[in-house]
Formats: structure tokens, C-alpha cells, sequence
């Protein structure tokens, strides 16, 4: 599109105005669907470990606005950002790097066609995101997803939200491949308002736990440093793991998945995984997953005291064992741990760049946001990102 506001936030009739000024027609065909961003509000790294993780849908969301066709095109275009991209629905799709974010798409229309769902026509699409990206809440898995359940929607298919999360993990591990785990995909498809997940990723049993703040505000601060999960050492970590796991089994511990032993087991034999980076990874998951146990009891008690405790411990590991925070997320989480009104705060995401969230007191707010800034400009040289977030729906038609 010409007008491309890349820091406009859009709304969903916006969306749907700029639709019929790009393509024509009438509004009454279009059909609206959001998809939200998410914080992981502890449970880091363990989901491919087979761990529990605690994730929330917030009110962050990617909209998009898609119609049927009379012909066999497929159109791709984002109000924020120039360049559009064309297909036919009959063909095969591949991953092609120069495609961008049509990628994603593509990769969930080609897992449909393989689980045989047929397209009796094209469709055209606009979309608008109000998530950063590569800000580590999950704006390709919003993608993903969002897609997903509007063009299954669109087209009359039968698939359940878990079968939709299901999809865009496998579109990441066969089309884009990145051998992501399906947290990012499972709360932003099954999400709900005023709840976190208690999330199995072994055995996807869920539990919706009542999300009660009182005063205090999950504050999520963007570090400003684009990274890409596929670009990222989140296959060299999760090769670490699975080397830890093949020790350990070797050596007749019987478990399928790091996150199946719980702290004490690990105690005893720990000893087997003699190289110390394999040691550490090891460790950090499995202690990870007691926290967001402990972290769901904690909540379900109201103790937000205890909560902010297991974030700071949460951020300690994965800077220390598990190693994927760098010197923006410290400086954003270790700063945030100092201010007053301030209960907790980690990294949340892959790492390496992306956002921390913190357990801020509502009249802090300002105070907590000024401060943190103020370090994190001095000590890396330019601006982090910040807005207070709540909870918000999984993906749903509007």
C-alpha cells in the first residue's frame, strides 16, 4: 500500500476500510478475525523438554481481514508495510526466503492441503499488526495462528483449536524450519481473558488459572534488538538437551523428556552428564519446570510476593545455565528487579533480544517505566520499548 504508516496502530473497521480501498467490492464479504500477542509468564526454554510452561494471551493483536475469490488467486498484502505477494491456491507451496512473512501463510496452507482439505477458490488478504516484531511475544505464531483459524473459518473446516496450535507448529517444523516447541501456538489459539495456562506440553492437558493481579500490571519491556528464532541458537540449545536426555538414558534413567524429573531426581543423577554445558542446560529446565508448578500454586494462593520471586530466579537461569539472555535482556530484567513497586521480572521468548516482562504496582507505573529507561539508554545506547499489557482472547472472529 502507498500509505504506509508503519507506526499506526489500526483497528479492526480501519482495517477493513483500507481492505476496500485496496481491493474493491463491498464490505459486507469481508470477514475480520484477531490474533493476540502472548507473555510467558515463567517457563522458559522447557517446552520442547516436555515442561509445564504459563503462558497468557494479551491485548496486543494481529487483525486480518481476508475474502473469498472467483478465481484461483491467492493476494497477500500488510496495511503497514509495503509489497504484496500473489500465488495460486492449486499449487505447492515452498519455502522461499524472498517471499517474507507470506512464508508462514504459505506453510499453513500447505499443511491443509496435505491433511486433505480441498479449496474451492483463492482469497485475498489484508492484515495489521499491532505486536513488535521479533519482539519475543510471538508475533509470527499470532501470524500463524490467526491465518489459520480465518481462512478455516472462511472455508468451513473442521479443525479444533488444538488441531489449529498443532498446525503452526508443524508448518514451523516442516516449511520454516524451526524446531520450535507449541507453546507460542497452543495459548494463542485456545487463550482466554482473565486467565494464564497451565500448559503440558508432553501430553497438551491444559488448565485455565485465574490470572488476579489486584494493583500490580505485567509491564512488557521490548529490547528493541530484532532477532529471528531461526536465526538464533535455539536449535544449537535444544540439540543440547536432547545430547543431556541421550546421557541419561544411556546411563538407565528412564524418562522420555528432560522436564519428567523433578528437582530431587535430578540430584541423584546429575553425575551421569559429565560435560558442564550440557550440565547446565540440563539443570536449568529441569528446575524451570518446578518453578512453573510452584509459580501456578503461587498464583491460585494470591501470593504475588512469591511470583515475582520465581520470575527473578527464572531470569538468573537462563542467564547463567541456560544462556540466552545477552546484555539487553540483563539490563532491562536486573534493572527492573531494583525499582520500587516492582515484584519480579525475567526475559520472556527464544532470548537473545526480544522482551522482559515485569510484575509492576499499578501506581509505579510511570516511575518504574522512566527509571528502567533511563539505564537502558545509558548502558546500550538507545531506547527500549514499553507498554503495560492485559490479558486477552485467543483467536476469534470478530
Amino acid at each position: 500500500m502507498t500509505d504506509n504508516l508503519t507506526s499506526k496502530e489500526y483497528t479492526p473497521q480501519e482495517l477493513k476500510e483500507a481492505f476496500i480501498k485496496l481491493y474493491g467490492g463491498n464490505e459486507a464479504d469481508v470477514k475480520l478475525y484477531s490474533s493476540p500477542a502472548r507473555i510467558n509468564i515463567i517457563g522458559e526454554h522447557i517446552d520442547y523438554n516436555g515442561g509445564k510452561v504459563f503462558p497468557a494471551s494479551i491485548n496486543r493483536y494481529l487483525y486480518i481481514a481476508i475474502r473469498k475469490r472467483s478465481d484461483s488467486k491467492i493476494l497477500y498484502n500488510d496495511a503497514r508495510f509495503p509489497g504484496s505477494y500473489e500465488f495460486d491456491i492449486n499449487q505447492t507451496f515452498v519455502f522461499d526466503k524472498s517471499n517474507d512473512y507470506a512464508n508462514y501463510l504459505n506453510g499453513i496452507l500447505q499443511q491443509l492441503k496435505e491433511r486433505g482439505f480441498k479449496f474451492d477458490c483463492g482469497f485475498e488478504i489484508l492484515m495489521a499488526s499491532n505486536i513488535p516484531a521479533g519482539g519475543g511475544i510471538s508475533s509470527s505464531s499470532a501470524l500463524e495462528c490467526g491465518f489459520a483459524y480465518a481462512v478455516i473459518d472462511t472455508f468451513g473446516f473442521n479443525l479444533d483449536r488444538v488441531e489449529i496450535a498443532k498446525l503452526g507448529q508443524l508448518s514451523e517444523h516442516n516449511f520454516m524450519n524451526v524446531k520450535c516447541g507449541i507453546m507460542d501456538q497452543f495459548i494463542i489459539a485456545t487463550g482466554k481473558k482473565n486467565y494464564a495456562e497451565l500448559l503440558d506440553c508432553n501430553t497438551l492437558e491444559y488448565e485455565y488459572v485465574p490470572l488476579e493481579l489486584g494493583d500490580y500490571r505485567f509491564v512488557v519491556m521490548n529490547t528493541n534488538k530484532v532477532r529471528k528464532l531461526a536465526d538464533s541458537k535455539y536449535n544449537e540449545r535444544r540439540g543440547q538437551c536432547e545430547q543431556a536426555l541421550k546421557i541419561l538414558q544411556d546411563n538407565g534413567v528412564k524418562v522420555k523428556a528432560l522436564c519428567e524429573l523433578a528437582p530431587a531426581d535430578w540430584e541423584k543423577c546429575s553425575a551421569f552428564v559429565t560435560d558442564p554445558i550440557l550440565n547446565k542446560r540440563a539443570r536449568h529446565c529441569i528446575l524451570e519446570n518446578q518453578r512453573v508448578v510452584d509459580a501456578a500454586e503461587t498464583l491460585k494462593e494470591g501470593n504475588l510476593v512469591k511470583l515475582g520471586q520465581l520470575l527473578n530466579a527464572s531470569h538468573k537461569s537462563l542467564k547463567e545455565d541456560y544462556e540466552v539472555t545477552g546484555i539487553e535482556l540483563d539490563t532491562l530484567a536486573e534493572t527492573s528487579q531494583k525499582q520500587e513497586g516492582c515484584l519480579g521480572a525475567r526475559m520472556t521468548g527464544a532470548g537473545f533480544g526480544g522482551c522482559a516482562i515485569a510484575l509492576v504496582h499499578k501506581d509505579k507505573l510511570d516511575s518504574f517505566i522512566d527509571n528502567v529507561q533511563a539505564t537502558y539508554e545509558k548502558e546500550i545506547g538507545y531506547k527500549a520499548g514499553f507498554f503495560v499489557c492485559e490479558t486477552g482472547d485467543g483467536v476469534k472472529k470478530i
